[in-house]
């Protein structure tokens, strides 16, 4: 662990000695694949979770493919305030 804590921290101080473009780039090269990997892996991880509680797409289309209710049935009758 000693090594691995070494090389990072020789690998910061390098990166935080370069000048302020380069600096950005070396960011931005290592920054923006290891996001796409998070998000794929969270993507994955959410989509495996929400098809085990049965929230995924695959329901949620078949639900809109029902045919609708007609307007009278889906509202409730309007009840007169007299008595």
């Amino acid at each position: 662990m000693h090594a691995i804590a070494g090389w990072w921290d020789g690998f910061e101080l390098w990166v935080a000695g370069l000048p302020f473009i380069p600096q950005f780039l070396v960011v931005l090269v290592g920054m923006v694949p290891i996001s796409f990997a998070i998000a794929y892996g969270l993507d994955r991880v959410l989509r495996a979770a929400m098809h085990a509680l049965g929230r995924d797409r695959a329901v949620a289309a078949a639900a809109l493919q029902e045919p609708p209710l007609p307007v009278a049935e889906m509202r409730e009758p309007v009840q007169s305030g007299a008595r």
